[in-house]
């Protein structure tokens, strides 16, 4: 579990700071959304909340971290009943968001949090970074998986994943929008993704001949070996490979010109009678090089995607926030709301309600037509529902995936700082 000084200053010098002035006790209501979408993006796929609910119920100071906290001069001046309250602190707070899988647009809240201030507070930064980047990485997933059409996606980053973490949460995030499996063993481990993967060029270059190689490789992995033809001459890898016979999986092109070489692999296969071979491409692979592929309807049955995918290259951030739009103190509840150019927030606790050619964002007390899609998830800082991966997994696939408009309500859009 992260520590909880996994965070930004400002989280710890606010709460010094509330602490200071006696807000303790109000409640806070944040929402977490992503201000506007990627140009590349019509929609994104909810994704890290199993993660950040694990967090939240665990989340606590250790002694060792709040005597360190304590001799930092930016806190030279904090009351010492701070840090004894940072002692006992635990969430205690209620969540509620759209389930995991759950197609979602500029402006909607991914999660609501609503608890004491310095509580709803000290979460933002971890649950922006948990939410943010599966949800990133989930949305780019499932546009790669869309434009495949029915073809697999396998993900394979995380060697040039930002850190072997994020390549790992890269993993769960993938298989949650459509990918067919990760060649992390750790994803595979924890999360029970199916995982694929056989060998590198290292293990060609290893042996005298492509040959001697793929006899090696083939006769340790049988039925599940996977050759990589391209080290040399693509062609010739394959006709090294299919002289082997079976039993052979799939065959890797890592290289060149992916229409026409797998073209004439599939000519080299099918005159070997390998004809259930599989052919596999790799090699910084894309939205724009699948959809070439798929439309020149090359022989590709899966493509292995990496760098792309787990670093969503085309649009590697979110503009997630964090924000405060409803806060009770003594019984009065305002609706604060920025409204700074670019940055304005609409104020007010939400339920967003899926209709057919729009989604509706109305109070919780209102009762739309529709779906109403953010459900309370923890309440008292206890999880109380926490879908599996496969339920998630299910759920992105059956979601419908088409931009929708993005109406308010009047009795939301009524609320104004008060």
């Amino acid at each position: 579990m992260d520590s909880v000084l996994l965070t930004d200053l400002y989280q710890l010098t606010m709460a010094a700071g509330y602490w200071a002035a006696g807000k303790q006790n109000d409640v806070a209501t944040f929402d977490l959304f992503v201000r506007r979408l990627p140009p590349q993006r019509e929609y994104l796929v909810a994704a890290g909340l199993a993660q950040a609910l694990a967090y939240l119920q665990e989340a606590r100071f250790t002694a060792e971290e709040i005597a360190w906290l304590r001799q930092l001069p930016v806190f030279a001046h904090t009351p010492p009943e701070f840090f004894t309250y940072l002692a006992n602190w635990r969430f205690t707070g209620t969540v509620r968001a759209l389930a995991e899988g759950t197609v979602a647009f500029a402006g909607e809240p991914l999660l609501t949090v609503q608890g004491p201030l310095i509580e709803a507070q000290l979460v933002e930064t971890h649950l922006l970074a948990t939410i943010s980047f599966q949800t990133m990485i989930a949305s780019k997933s499932a546009r790669l998986v869309q434009l495949a059409a029915g073809r697999q996606v396998i993900e394979f980053g995380t060697r040039r994943a930002h850190s072997p973490s994020a390549g790992l949460y890269a993993a769960r995030a993938a298989y949650l929008a459509g990918c067919q499996g990760t060649s992390n063993v750790l994803a595979g481990q924890r999360f029970g993704i199916p995982l694929y993967g056989t060998s590198a060029h290292a293990w060609v270059l290893s042996f005298t001949s492509e040959t001697e190689a793929f006899r090696h490789l083939q006769g340790l992995l049988g039925e599940r070996a996977v050759q990589l033809i391209d080290t040399y001459d693509t062609a010739e890898g394959a006709r090294a490979a299919a002289a082997l016979g079976k039993p052979l999986a799939a065959v890797r092109i890592d290289s060149g010109d992916p229409i026409a070489l797998s073209r004439e692999v599939r000519a080299i296969l099918d005159a070997a009678g390998l004809h259930e071979t599989r052919i596999m491409v790799t090699g910084d692979l894309d939205e724009e090089s699948i959809a070439a592929i798929v439309a020149a309807e090359a022989p590709v049955d899966s493509f292995g995607v990496g760098t792309h995918l787990v670093t969503s290259a085309d649009a590697p951030a979110l503009s997630a926030v964090y924000k405060l739009v409803q806060y009770e103190t003594q019984g009065l509840v305002r609706y604060p709301a920025k409204r700074s150019p670019g940055k304005a927030t609409l104020a007010g606790a939400k339920q967003v309600y899926r209709q057919a050619h729009a989604d509706l964002l109305a109070t919780p007390e209102e009762l739309a037509a529709g779906e109403p899609l953010l459900t309370t998830v923890m309440a008292n800082g206890e999880v109380l529902a926490n879908p599996s991966l496969t339920e998630a997994r299910e759920r992105c696939a059956r979601q419908p995936r088409y931009p929708r408009t993005i109406e308010v309500s009047e009795k939301l859009r009524a609320h104004r700082i008060s």
